[in-house]
Parts: C-alpha cells; sequence; structure tokens
C-alpha cells in the first residue's frame, strides 16, 4: 500500500492519477490534495478517495471548503505554507502536477524531505533543475518523471554515458505545416487546437511554438544528467513513440505508447512494478507507418531559443520560461501576435544578465524578474511603442 500526496488533484494529471488510485484500491491510499482554487472539486474530490487532508492554495476558499467538508473526517488548510506542509507529510510519493512557480517550493521540500516525487511541474527543472536533483542526491529521494517523452527515456535508458544521442518526440504542433506568413495571422483559438493531445491552453500554446519541447530539453538534461550535445528533437507526427535512445554501440530503443497521460502516470506511481491502466492499445499494423522529421527552428525559434539557454544555464532557463509564460498570457489574451511570443522571450533573454542561482529564493527572484521584463515588452508590443529584434522572422 503506497500513501500518495497529489499537489494539483484537480487539473490534468491530477484526476488522471486519482483516476488510477481509484482502480486499484488495494495499492494506493490518498494523504493529501491540493488545488489552487477550485474548493469544490477539491472537496468532492477529498471526499470520494478519502483523503486524510485538503489544502487550497488560495486562502480566500479556506472557510467554504471546511464547510464543505465539515464531518467527513479530512483536515483542511490553506495558503503557500499549508501546500509546503501537504508536501512533507508522510507519505510514500509525492505527485507534483501545481502549475507554475507556486509548485517549486512544496516540490523541493518533498525532496528535502526525502519523499519520492512523480514530476509533471516543468518549472521544478526548467528553473531550479541543480536544487532539484541535488536534494534527491542528498536525500536519496526518487524523481519519477510523469510527462510522456521523459517517462519514455526513463524506461529505456541505462546510464547517460552509455547513450550518444536522446531524442525527444514532438507532434509539431498545430502549425507544423503553416508558413511563417500563416503562423503570423494565428489566433489564440487555432494555437490550442492541438491535433493530437488534449491539454490546457498555455501548454497547448507552447506546443504551438515548439517551446515545451526546449522546456523537455532542460528537463531531461537535469533528469537524466546528460549534456546538451547528447539531446535533440525529433518531429513525430502520430505521437507513438514519445522517446528514442541512441546508445554507443549503434542501438535505437524507444518506448512507444498511445496519447494516453494515464500510461506514464501509472508508471511512475507503481514503479518500479507495473499496474494495468484503461489505456486503448496500440495496433502497429493499423497504424501502418511512423514518420520523422527535423523541427524548422526557422519557423519555430522558440526551440533554438530554449536550445541556447540550455547550453548557457545558470539563470536562463529560469528566465526563458518566465518570460514564456507571461508572452503566452499576453498571446492568449489577444494582446500580442504568435510570433511575438519568441520576441519577447529572445529580448528578455537579452536584457536580463546571466546569474547563477544558489537558492531557492534566486530562483524565485530571476523569475519575478523575467515576468516584469516580458510583461513590460508585451505591453509595448500592444501600444506600438516597441518593434521587435525580428528573431520570429
Amino acid at each position: 500500500m503506497k500513501r500518495i500526496t497529489i499537489l494539483g488533484a484537480t487539473g490534468s494529471v491530477g484526476t488522471s492519477t486519482l483516476d488510477l488510485v481509484s482502480r486499484n484500491p488495494e495499492r494506493f491510499r490518498v494523504a493529501a490534495l491540493s488545488a489552487s482554487h477550485n474548493w469544490q472539486r477539491l472537496a468532492e474530490l477529498a471526499r470520494a478517495h478519502r483523503a486524510e487532508l485538503a489544502v487550497i492554495a488560495d486562502g480566500r476558499h479556506y472557510r467554504p471548503l471546511q464547510e464543505a467538508l465539515a464531518g467527513s473526517g479530512v483536515e483542511v488548510a490553506a495558503g503557500a505554507g499549508a501546500l509546503v506542509e501537504a508536501a512533507v507529510r508522510p507519505a510514500d510519493l509525492v505527485v507534483a502536477a501545481i502549475v507554475g512557480a507556486a509548485g517549486l517550493p512544496p516540490t523541493l521540500a518533498a525532496l528535502q524531505a526525502g519523499i519520492s516525487v512523480a514530476l509533471a511541474n516543468k518549472e521544478a527543472l526548467v528553473c531550479a533543475g541543480e536544487l532539484m536533483t541535488g536534494a534527491a542526491r542528498r536525500t536519496g529521494a526518487t524523481l519519477l518523471p510523469v510527462d510522456s517523452e521523459h517517462n519514455a527515456i526513463f524506461q529505456v535508458l541505462e546510464s547517460a554515458d552509455k547513450a550518444r544521442r536522446v531524442w525527444l518526440t514532438a507532434s509539431g504542433g498545430p502549425f507544423r505545416c503553416w508558413s511563417a506568413a500563416e503562423m503570423a495571422r494565428a489566433t489564440p483559438e487555432q494555437a490550442v487546437r492541438h491535433p493530437v493531445w488534449s491539454m490546457g491552453a498555455k501548454i497547448s500554446v507552447d506546443s504551438a511554438t515548439l517551446m515545451n519541447k526546449g522546456l523537455e530539453l532542460i528537463e531531461a538534461m537535469h533528469l537524466f544528467g546528460l549534456r546538451p550535445d547528447q539531446l535533440g528533437v525529433l518531429v513525430h507526427p502520430q505521437s507513438l513513440v514519445h522517446g528514442l535512445v541512441e546508445y554507443v554501440d549503434g542501438s535505437l530503443l524507444a518506448q512507444l505508447g498511445p496519447a494516453d497521460m494515464r500510461v506514464p502516470i501509472a508508471h511512475a506511481l507503481a514503479f518500479p512494478e507495473r499496474i494495468e491502466t484503461p489505456a486503448t492499445r496500440l495496433d502497429l499494423a493499423t497504424i501502418g507507418r511512423l514518420d520523422f522529421e527535423e523541427p524548422d527552428r526557422g519557423r519555430f525559434p522558440a526551440l533554438a531559443l530554449a536550445e541556447a539557454a540550455l547550453v548557457d544555464g545558470k539563470c536562463r532557463p529560469c528566465v526563458l520560461n518566465a518570460a514564456n509564460e507571461e508572452a503566452v498570457a499576453a498571446f492568449l489574451g489577444g494582446r500580442i501576435a504568435f510570433p511575438a511570443i519568441a520576441d519577447i522571450v529572445a529580448e528578455t533573454l537579452m536584457v536580463r544578465p546571466a546569474s547563477a542561482l544558489a537558492s531557492l529564493d534566486d530562483v524565485l527572484e530571476a523569475d519575478r524578474a523575467a515576468r516584469s521584463c516580458a510583461r513590460q515588452l508585451a505591453a509595448r508590443i500592444e501600444t506600438g511603442r516597441f518593434v521587435a529584434s525580428g528573431i520570429s522572422g
């Protein structure tokens, strides 16, 4: 019986995790659940899964959550500090699925407490990779990747020194075959219409720019102890091959699976064992073919920006991530055009000097400063007071 804490229980990863937990009641018990502001859904999930603790990050919703769970035996808490307390509560595994910088402190706290983490929070490794992996090494906690691409590599990578190249695959997003001129006129509605995966708006836009794949390269470097020159991206429209490892002897191993997040989540939950999932099985004879191609960094400059930040290190990945989040928000709000996302990220990287990140406070300050800069750039673009340097062509 594994005790599971799920941070970000009401999101897609959280609800998929709870679906698997409910299918395996003899294997898993819910220690704690958290949500950002959706207290109604959190209360429903806490009751249904008999959680010991329910934490709402937005303290304004503490009272209604408390009332909704009155008499249930579920403990209720609120605020950023309560998230950290939930993360260090006795458990065998913390599923870190909080989106954004809010997920950094509880994820780091869990690792520092020696609790293994199933990681679905990109910011944890993109912004604070050395801090997170360092904490895991010191305490013996295991970092289990939940993203389909990283979970694929986790399954087929023996060791970094035996790998010549590690490939992450990208669907190419909704604009894979669009020209630069067509993408310049792309709307938010078109950008979030992912051809394969059902995801939130922000990550769907990241897939459209290929920034998502760039962020995943940074994550992979930290997760697997790889060098930047060992990492690569292949566009694979079918999204059935999630990752490949080319070994020094010429062998190429790949992990295939359906486009269902319950598959990598199940692997992380049960590791080192495996459990059944309701995912559709692949029928390779019916699929018939698998296509791969090089990404076009001219049409998708965000990928090149992420690759450069990967090489530069220090605060560069954190700045990249923060600027991208603000630029994507501006695009989704209809305030900037699609190509300006990469322009804002590039300009923010030029403005912010490279500096080392020695603590979580350093990470949060770099994140704050980069966001402020990106918001100012977005506002200047919106009002016509800024012309980007033209990285997007």
